[in-house]
């Protein structure tokens, strides 16, 4: 029998100095406003970030368009002068090509 109020009286004593679970009527004016203000501040933040990852984005697309625009320019470079290959393996001095030299100062103009 003792032992059976002494483990009541260790329960009660354990329920009434717990901290676990809500006081009720405790901070909930404060409380609230801080959490209005808290989700505020996290809606600004996340509007923010997304305005970075838009500027972000459109900075690397253009990045991207600039550097296609550079490699078709580089191709049609290329073609241009696997044509003038072509010409002056079969002998012939493509005009453009030497106008490019004279430009460059390599072939003096007569």
């Amino acid at each position: 029998m003792d032992l059976e109020v002494m483990d009541e009286a260790l329960h009660t004593e354990r329920k009434e100095s717990g901290k676990r679970g809500r006081k009720p009527g405790r901070k909930a004016g404060p409380e609230k406003v801080d959490m209005k203000a808290k989700l505020e501040r996290s809606r600004q933040s996340a509007r923010e970030c997304r305005a970075r990852k838009k500027l972000r984005y459109q900075y690397l697309e253009e990045l991207v368009a600039d550097r296609e625009k550079a490699v078709i320019q580089l191709r049609g470079e290329i073609e241009r002068y696997k044509i003038w290959a072509d010409e002056i393996d079969q002998g012939r001095f493509p005009e453009e090509a030497s106008e490019i030299l004279k430009e460059f100062g390599i072939i003096k103009p007569e």
